[in-house]
């Protein structure tokens, strides 16, 4: 606690912005201007859209604009709009998001490449990559999404692809903004920022919070909703903008810490009929707390010849403790999961999770998932330019990494008396799980960039070496004596080659390809092999009248597929990876966008995108797994939780004094157990058709009111059967809000 109020106290000092991209003073012209603003990006792997269209490997940016257009604070509806992007959503709220690319396994976002200012964000990338901790997109400036080829550089998965998040930039003078919104199940999220910049010198600060009291209701009552708050700082020294050899040092501080009301406890198909926003009353007790904090320090460095060098040192830090329910015993132990999925089976045991009437001592096993993370390292990458216009060009990159996640668990027993959980047994802390995984990492990549004429070719190979360690000291091993140590260690090395092509006929049209190989690192176990497979696409850019977009086929095929032992899929939770086998993924995607008055000279805007994905997956052995998600899967099965096909229709009404945009989301009916054929009751997810609609009004320059309603038709839909259970997706919600800038 003494932390949090120090970086608040800080940040109350120094202040913070929302303005765009980090340029120098004004009292600089407009060449040096924009060479500041071209050196400092070295937290973005694309910076906008033109570096979008240019690429040799499918990628999109989400700018400022488009995040602000309907004000959401889930990454889950963010990335929506993005083809490529498959989700499942579990809270409603997207705290803990699982995102699938092109394919990948989207439990907990665990197989792409997550990044923050370019730097790895998961808890523990390496060792424990599962993402219960994730950035919070409302405060984020833009968002990149690089699939393909174009992902080679941004390891170590380079299967599905990379999320890139960009955090709110240095602004260019004294500025600032405040936005404070509310809405119905008492939610509320309040944004302040302030920052300047000087000759040398630039700073900015950033306060974010977010609420809600829940959109379930918890049998007997209850808060079923979080409350989650950033704190960030940045402070950056630099030379004149002129200076022969230019350099820039950055610093960026963020904490962020998170209560939330949250249960792997969902509902039996009956109830969720009945009433799809029950809990019951034996998740009473289910709760996160969380606590996040990332240090970053970056050095730029520009040589006349062009020469360019980025370095970071970062650290991050994550500790939670998920306290939830995770068994029910009676006479023997059961699982929730095995209890919800089967309620007729587990009789007793179902109508003890309800609470009607009294249990016996230790009914109810509740876990404290207690767990501790660090990601740390060092970064280097510099860029030689030559040839006229710099029509050659060669990336380097090196990066050292160490992460490590440190479980200690227990499992306290409860029973329910007059509708209340009370604890009987406190057990010892480390008795569930008392285990340390890390590892080392060691990762470099070259990527040379050639232009002949309209012809852009970019090879590219990555190198991975992984050390993995586990260290398990036993259940009865407390105060890690070493008396009942277990380690295993696994060490894998592999070279990850990749080419791109993009060849442009006119200034309206190109046609874009490439070839590259798939990797995920393995688990701990000796001689575990890691994920791998080659990866094709082939693509074309056009702009035809007010016509523009993507239209991208690509072919995944796996040798190797892992999967993991999560209990945020319905497994155990030991996280212990297996063999999946071979499975070919492939499927088209689809980016359409379209001003209706585009040829007109009317004030106003009305801007039309339609982003479409198809995904068919297929594996190609079959093999028996105890994982929930697997089951027994035989040759010509479906990877679980993909829908077959998706798509985002979004209508924009723009105006200097106003902008409105209504979005259409359709999510395919999906499997949430490998199969083929008709997908039986009990492992579908049904399809699902939702609508947002959000708002602006500019006042003036300063003062702007907005709003947004997420599910605008009110549809009830469930979105997963995991944890345990089927899980709804947020019903009706209007937010409204006021916003200032100076």
């Amino acid at each position: 606690m003494k932390k949090k109020y120090l970086i608040f106290i800080g940040l109350l000092i120094t202040g913070i912005n929302t303005q765009g991209q980090v340029t120098p003073t004004k009292q600089q012209d407009s060449t040096d201007r924009e060479e500041l603003q071209e050196i400092l990006l070295s937290n973005a792997v694309l910076g906008s859209k033109f570096e979008v269209k240019n690429k040799t490997g499918s990628a999109y940016y989400l700018s400022s604009k488009d995040l602000q257009k309907f004000s959401y604070t889930d990454v889950n509806k963010v990335l929506r709009a993005v083809p490529g992007v498959s989700i499942y959503e579990e809270d409603g709220f997207g705290l803990r998001p699982n995102i699938s690319l092109r394919g990948s396994s989207p439990e907990r976002s665990a197989r792409i490449t997550l990044m923050e200012d370019g730097v790895l964000i998961a808890p523990a990338p390496y060792s424990a990559s599962s993402a219960y901790y994730f950035p919070t997109i409302g405060r984020m400036q833009a968002v990149e999404v690089l699939k393909g080829s174009s992902q080679i550089q941004y390891g170590p998965y380079t299967t599905g692809g990379a999320i890139n998040m960009i955090s709110k930039k240095i602004p260019t003078d004294f500025s600032g903004a405040a936005r404070f919104s509310i809405g119905n199940y008492n939610s509320r999220t309040t944004e302040a920022t302030v920052g300047d910049s000087y000759k040398n010198f630039g700073w900015n600060t950033e306060y974010y919070n977010y609420n809600s009291d829940g959109f379930k209701s918890l049998d007997g009552g209850g808060n079923t909703g979080f409350d989650k708050s950033d704190y960030l700082g940045k402070f950056r020294w630099n030379t004149s903008a002129d200076a022969k050899i230019f350099q820039a040092i950055t610093a960026k501080i963020q904490f962020s810490e998170e209560t939330s009301n949250e249960t792997y406890l969902g509902l039996t198909d009956d109830d969720f009929s009945e009433d799809p926003f029950r809990r019951y009353a034996a998740s009473q007790k289910d709760q996160m707390n969380a606590e996040h904090s990332q240090y970053q320090l970056n050095h730029i460095l520009k040589l006349p010849s062009g020469f360019k060098l980025s370095t970071t040192i970062y650290r991050n830090n994550f500790k939670r403790n998920w306290y939830k329910l995770d068994d029910v015993t009676l006479t023997d132990g059961v699982s929730i999961s095995k209890i919800l999925s089967n309620p007729q089976e587990y009789l007793a045991e179902y109508n003890a999770l309800q609470g009607d009437n009294d249990t016996p001592e230790d009914a109810f096993g509740v876990k404290a998932n207690n767990r501790k993370y660090y990601s740390q390292g060092i970064q280097t990458v510099g860029k030689f330019f030559w040839g006229t216009q710099n029509v050659q060009s060669l990336e380097l990159g090196l990066r050292f990494h160490q992460d490590e996640e440190d479980r200690f668990q227990w499992e306290d027993r409860f029973a329910i008396q007059n509708g209340e959980m009370k604890r009987t047994t406190v057990a010892i802390k480390g008795s569930n799980a008392n285990r340390v995984a890390s590892a080392d990492a060691l990762a470099a990549h070259a990527l040379y960039k050639i232009t002949f004429d309209k012809l852009t070719l970019t090879p590219g190979l990555r190198y991975e070496y992984i050390k993995l360690r586990r260290e398990d000291f036993g259940k009865e091993d407390a105060n890690r004596t070493g008396i009942d140590l277990a380690t295993r260690e696994n060490t894998v090395d592999v070279w990850i080659p990749g080419i791109g092509a993009n060849y442009r006929f006119s200034q309206n049209l190109s046609f874009f390809g490439g070839i590259h190989k798939g990797f995920a690192p393995p688990g701990s176990s000796d001689g575990q092999k890691p994920e791998e497979s080659v990866n094709y696409e082939l693509g074309s850019r056009f702009l035809i009248g007010g016509l523009n977009g993507e239209i991208v086929g690509f072919y995944n095929d796996y040798s190797n597929l892992l999967g993991s032992d999560l209990a945020a899929s319905g497994g155990t939770g030991t996280l212990d990876q297996f063999n999946a086998g071979k499975v070919i993924v492939n499927g088209l995607e689809v980016l359409l966008n379209y001003d209706i008055l585009y040829n007109s000279s009317a004030s106003i805007n009305l801007p039309l995108t339609f982003a479409y994905t198809y995904t068919n997956s297929e594996f190609q052995t079959s093999f028996e797994s105890s994982d929930a998600i697997y089951g027994d899967v035989t040759k010509g099965d479906e990877i679980p939780y993909i829908a077959e096909n998706q798509f985002t229709v979004t209508a924009s009404l723009t105006h200097k004094k106003f902008d409105l945009s209504l979005s259409g989301r359709y999510t395919d009916a999906f499997r949430t157990q490998a199969g083929t054929g008709t997908i039986p009751t009990e492992f579908k997810v049904p399809s699902s058709f939702v609508v947002d609609f959000g708002a602006h009004y500019y006042i003036n320059k300063q003062v702007s009111v907005f709003g947004n309603i997420i599910n605008l038709l009110d549809n009830t839909y469930a979105v997963s059967r995991v944890p345990a259970g089927l899980r709804p997706g947020m019903p009706f919600n209007i937010n409204t809000g006021i916003a200032y800038r100076f």
